[in-house]
């Protein structure tokens, strides 16, 4: 699956880090339904440094399509929440 972090590039992840990544996930999720900018600033670094840890980084001129697109490391609570779909940033299953 490939995953873009805004401002950063793409990364490619097999489909086995879906459920770890799942579970940073509803961490910032959790974080964005309880206001808490603390629990928050720390979910969603830790969502992007395993992204960044387990993903191989794509070529800059890959036109491969992201499935997932997460939001830059310094996003606001209120741009995150705007990115969530029913199922958070990335969903349960492909």
């Amino acid at each position: 699956m490939i995953v873009r972090i805004m401002g950063e590039g793409q990364l490619d992840l097999s489909e086995a880090d879906l459920d770890v990544l799942n579970s940073f996930d509803r961490k910032l999720e959790e974080a964005i339904e309880t206001g808490d900018e603390a629990v928050f600033r720390v979910a969603l670094h830790d969502l992007l440094a395993k992204v960044r840890e387990d993903g191989s980084p794509l070529p800059d001129d890959s036109l491969q399509p992201s499935q997932y697109i997460l939001p830059p490391p310094d996003a606001s609570m209120d741009e995150v929440r705007a990115m969530l779909g029913d199922e958070g940033l990335i969903p349960e299953s492909l």
